[in-house]
């Protein structure tokens, strides 16, 4: 999975941490999600805890769009064979399925082909009866990869403000609050499109909470929030976006534009929403890659937000006290997080949340090393971090690994952070961690081996 592997295994704590790394990734993939979460005796489709009879529907089809949205596809094929009689899915990780079209789009940042792809699938959503059980593959990436610009807004439109949203620093929630009312799709608009058919949606989180209405937007899950919330983004946010936009968002303030359809709404009442696989599933299995290692593990949380380089500042805290008192757990140790940290450009650099919060933590180790002056604390403490899709901000890296021996000249980290320049430094210090596109997208893994002293 790991471009590069042995090069980057050069001790024997960066190998547990890209163990711990690689098991995370492989239990979040949908191939082994599905097979733990589905399930067919007989007629009787079994969801998580939630069964359907397929002999009472005419049709069984599947739809959905996120970055392991095809990987879902074809783990349903697998166990459902030829029950299933079509359906679409649009992503940016295509793999062959035999009754279900893929269709391409782009991530983070929507794309032409990615409305055509949604199109379709709005589409197979208006050809659904009362008689049409729809089983949904909703992933982590779904908000770009399903755009289906709202009203007069183009797509160009819709392009400067994600753009904007994203390097604003806003976070999930904002952004998709934005994206929900700028949608004929997310904010629950495509339950309201595929009704009156039954919906089982597989939701493969990749937010804070694993709230169904942030993931992907929440295409099939009530929303709270309103246009008026969505023009205070833009307006708290600083953003100055195109005048369609703000023009339609001002105008389902006027209410000449229905709102999202909310919790009490009838579209729901034939939509299950479950959660399969979220960062919690990616980190009890990097908890058990390190205790096989013979490492204590300690999970800090799976719910770790803000700004990507401050929060690595914490990690590394928590890991030197680890070293140094035992407390919360005694080394040898593997502290491990999850969630999702941001990153507010200020540059004109390339890197990501993942990519700063290891910078940042080889700049604090590297201060620990000179204030500590011993030469032999270079490896005590090894940080990895990468987004569990395999891409980090807008590039081919998943992240990266580090330790004290990475950070020779500290001025230079300085200088790459400030500049939001970080992939460049890392690039050239053989620390980035590529594996192509995952299969999966279950937000970060954060991995801290602490060695005894």
């Amino acid at each position: 999975m790991i471009e590069d592997r042995d090069a980057l295994a050069s001790t024997a704590a960066r190998d547990v941490a890209l163990d711990c790394l690689e098991a995370g990734v492989e239990a979040g993939h949908p191939r082994t999600v599905i097979r733990d979460a589905v399930a067919l005796e007989d007629e009787t489709l079994r969801v998580a805890d939630a069964t359907s009879d397929l002999e009472a529907y005419d049709d069984l089809v599947v739809l959905g769009g996120g970055n392991a949205a095809a990987h879902v596809a074809a783990a349903l094929e697998g166990i459902l064979g030829d029950r299933i009689d079509g359906g679409v899915v649009v992503t940016d990780d295509p793999v062959d399925t035999d009754r279900v079209e893929v269709r391409e789009g782009d991530h983070p940042v929507p794309s032409e082909r990615g409305v055509a792809g949604t199109r379709a699938l709005l589409e197979a959503a208006d050809a659904a009866t009362d008689e049409t059980l729809v089983v949904m593959a909703i992933t982590g990436g779904g908000s770009a990869l399903m755009p289906a610009p709202a009203g007069e807004i183009s797509l160009a439109d819709l392009q400067a403000t994600t753009d904007a949203l994203l390097a604003s620093g806003a976070d999930i929630g904002e952004i998709n609050a934005v994206r929900k009312h700028l949608s004929a799709l997310k904010g629950g608009r495509l339950a309201r499109r595929v009704a009156p058919a039954t919906v089982v949606s597989l939701l493969f989180s990749d937010v804070v909470g694993n709230d169904p209405s942030v993931i992907a937007s929440g295409p099939l899950a009530p929303d709270e929030t309103t246009f008026d919330d969505a023009l205070a983004v833009l307006e708290r946010s600083g953003i100055d976006a195109p005048e369609t936009v703000v023009d339609h968002l001002e105008r389902g303030v006027a209410g000449e534009i229905a709102e999202t359809p909310d919790p009490g709404d009838a579209v729901f009442e034939h939509v299950s929403n479950h959660i399969v696989a979220d960062g919690m599933t990616v980190l009890e299995a990097a908890r058990e890659a390190a205790a096989e290692r013979g490492y204590e593990p300690l999970v800090l949380s799976a719910r770790i937000r803000g700004e990507a380089r401050e929060a690595a500042t914490t990690h590394v805290a928590i890991a030197e006290e680890v070293r140094a008192t035992g407390t919360p757990v005694s080394p040898p140790a593997v502290l491990l997080s999850g969630g999702e940290t941001t990153v507010t450009i200020r540059g004109d650099g390339t890197g990501g949340p993942n990519q700063e919060f290891a910078t940042s933590a080889a700049l604090e180790l590297a201060d620990e090393r000179a204030g500590s002056g011993r030469d032999d604390d270079r490896n005590k403490i090894t940080v990895a971090a990468i987004d569990t899709d395999g891409i980090d901000g807008v590039t081919d890296a998943a992240g990266a690994l580090v330790d004290g021996t990475t950070v020779e000249d500290p001025e230079s980290a300085r200088a790459a952070l400030a500049e939001n320049d970080v992939s460049p430094f890392l690039e050239a210090r053989h620390a980035l961690i590529r594996t192509g596109q995952t299969g999966t997208n279950l937000n970060d893994l954060r991995i801290l081996v602490v060695e005894q002293s």
